[in-house]
């Protein structure tokens, strides 16, 4: 018995959450409404069945309309023809409803002659109801066009940032990887240092990374390992300066936002640098707001760099990256030297 009634809970709980249980509360509550507001002038057997006749017809052509005309309108996008279908179906129902009225208040003759001089009324509410029915059905169609089309877009956005994030440079990871191998020929003191370094950076890349923010001090902690492994494998030949200045604790940042920018400054400020070059970044955070600025040296006989070259992330990328993650958020400047490349980045760091 028990079990009995712990299926039919369930069962009622499932249909609890269809389309049809919605549309079963909706005419109840309309018949309730409508029972009350006349009961009082008609008595309750009369606004009884009046009412259920009334609500019945209601329900026919708003049916008729949803599961025929509505969708043939949708196939043919002709407003003109269903709106006729729907004026007739509402004539054609019109004498049926009053025929019902008649006969349901048979011991109300005044009643019945009050139903018979409105029947331009009842013909009218009938048609009304049946528009009312094409009007929510349109609006909700559009509603769920809008809904699909933002999923759409959200979808879209997503695959375009993975994809923009996978970009990531894998060069830096074959360059760390050979320093590392020099180093352990050399058996040199470095090597173990940069194993643990390029292991938490893997780290923080696998699995901290998938969140659509990370707090700002873990984005900026696989920054200082970056610079540091740069450090190792370039040596004096390239001086390296990392400031850091405000609350960058309780703060949160989209992942392997800003590393790009580092990237480029190394490809700028190492690639083909006959003397010493520098990389110098800071990184300030007053309240919301970041600002980074980001210089370093280049060659003045250095080719201009491909922004799409193949294992990086060109600034192309990385700008369309900052429109879709920090909208109206964030403003980039670039200014180039015949001797530096400058980066400037104010970036609101409100959850985006």
């Amino acid at each position: 018995m028990v079990s009995g009634k712990a299926d039919i809970n369930k069962i009622l709980k499932t249909w609890a959450k269809t389309p049809p249980f919605y549309h079963v509360v909706f005419w109840l509550v309309l018949f309730i409404i409508v029972f009350l507001t006349g009961v009082s002038s008609m008595g309750w057997r009369d606004a009884f069945f009046t009412d259920l006749v009334n609500i019945g017809f209601f329900v026919i052509i708003a049916y008729i309309n949803y599961f025929i005309l509505f969708p043939k309108y949708l196939k043919d996008k002709n407003l003109l023809w269903h709106f006729g279908a729907l004026f007739l179906i509402a004539l054609l129902l019109t004498p049926i409803k009053l025929t019902c009225f008649y006969i349901v208040t048979s011991a109300n003759a005044e009643l019945q002659s009050s139903f018979m001089g409105n029947r331009f009324f009842i013909f009218f509410t009938t048609f009304i109801v049946g528009t009312s029915t094409t009007i929510y059905m349109i609006m909700n169609d559009w509603i769920v066009q809008q809904r699909e089309k933002k999923d759409l877009e959200s979808k879209t956005l997503q695959s375009e940032l993975n994809f923009l994030k996978s970009q990531i440079n894998p060069h830096f990871l074959f360059n760390t990887l050979n320093s590392l191998y020099a180093l352990t020929l050399k058996k040199s003191d470095l090597a173990p240092e940069i194993v643990l370094k390029l292991s938490e950076m893997m780290r923080y890349m696998l699995y901290e990374c998938n969140e659509k923010e990370v707090p700002l001090s873990k984005e900026i902690n696989y920054m200082q390992n970056y610079l540091e492994l740069e450090k190792l494998r370039h040596g004096s030949k390239m001086l390296i300066d990392f400031k850091i200045s405000g609350d960058i604790d309780t703060q949160k940042i989209s992942p392997l936002i800003l590393i790009p920018f580092i990237e480029n400054s190394f490809k700028h400020g190492i690639n083909n640098q006959v003397n010493q070059g520098f990389v110098n970044l800071e990184l300030n955070v007053v309240d919301n707001d970041l600002q980074m600025v980001l210089e370093n040296s280049k060659s003045p006989s250095l080719p201009k760099i491909n922004e799409k070259r193949s294992g990086g992330i060109g600034l192309v990328n990385v700008k369309r990256r900052m429109n879709i993650l920090y909208p109206n958020l964030h403003q980039l400047e670039i200014k180039e030297s015949p001797n530096t490349y400058k980066i400037e980045l104010n970036l609101n760091l409100i959850n985006n």
